[in-house]
């Protein structure tokens, strides 16, 4: 009984602050936004009127999200995981950081992947509900779709030795970062988030909100890049953005769909 009352508070933690980085992150992207209305990326359309509807769907992709990382950290906690953790230090944490960084990143991909085949698609439809998404819109999320993308989290725990730090910074960046790139509204357009470049900036997740057939990834365009799912005028919309400092109406670059 006390092992299930322990984990319940853990739960209760990470939830707690999950929630609190969802609106803190939200109302100051909000707050950012209406100041820099020219950082529009969809000029046309204005996804804030799905804000209520997509704030109650995160609560709930959120609550899901808790139970697999609090889990998955109550599992090491309890000697139940098939490794060892690495004792926290000035090299274990950015190292696992760094390894835990690639391989969600390349989970990501492919569970997005899979979210958008036919059978599967049903899950990942009401986040694509948001055609023009804001930042409520990142975890605007089902059971399923949640499960599939951030099963990681759960599963992290019992292969890697991670540091626990390691793995809540990466939820923390990943929240932040997947907020912003749901925002629709640019303001990382520069040579590093093109070719040859494997970052990206917001524009990237936004075309595939709008498009809907391409980029598909999270952090990185690598696995996009590789696969040929990158949307073929990305790069070119991001080098009139580092050259003009103009953010183009994302509706002239729309292209017939490569499947």
């Amino acid at each position: 009984m006390k092992v299930f009352t322990d984990y319940l508070i853990i739960l209760a933690l990470t939830y707690t602050a999950m929630l609190a980085v969802y609106f803190v992150t939200g109302f100051a992207m909000m707050a950012i936004n209406a100041r820099n209305p020219e950082r529009r990326i969809q000029k046309h359309r204005d996804g804030l009127k799905r804000q209520v509807e997509e704030i109650r769907a995160s609560l709930g992709a959120l609550a899901t999200s808790s139970v697999l990382l609090s889990s998955g950290y109550f599992a090491q906690l309890q000697g139940w995981t098939f490794v060892t953790p690495l004792a926290l230090s000035w090299w274990s944490f950015p190292l696992m950081f760094a390894v835990c960084f690639v391989l969600f990143d390349a989970w990501f991909y492919w569970g997005h992947r899979l979210l958008h085949v036919p059978a599967l698609y049903k899950f990942h439809v009401p986040h694509h509900r948001s055609i023009a998404p804001t930042a409520w819109s990142n975890d605007s999320s089902t059971f399923v779709d949640t499960l599939i993308e951030h099963f990681f989290y759960f599963l992290v725990w019992f292969f890697l030795p991670v540091p626990a730090l390691s793995v809540f910074a990466l939820r923390l960046f990943d929240q932040i970062s997947g907020m912003v790139g749901h925002s629709g509204f640019e303001y990382f357009a520069s040579r590093t988030s093109r070719f040859p470049s494997p970052l990206i900036c917001t524009t990237f997740h936004d075309l595939h909100h709008s498009q809907f057939h391409y980029n598909y990834g999270n952090f990185f365009s690598f696995w996009d890049r590789v696969c040929g799912t990158v949307h073929p005028k990305y790069d070119d919309l991001v080098q009139n953005m580092e050259e003009t400092g103009e953010i183009p109406d994302t509706e002239d670059t729309k292209v017939k769909a490569s499947g």
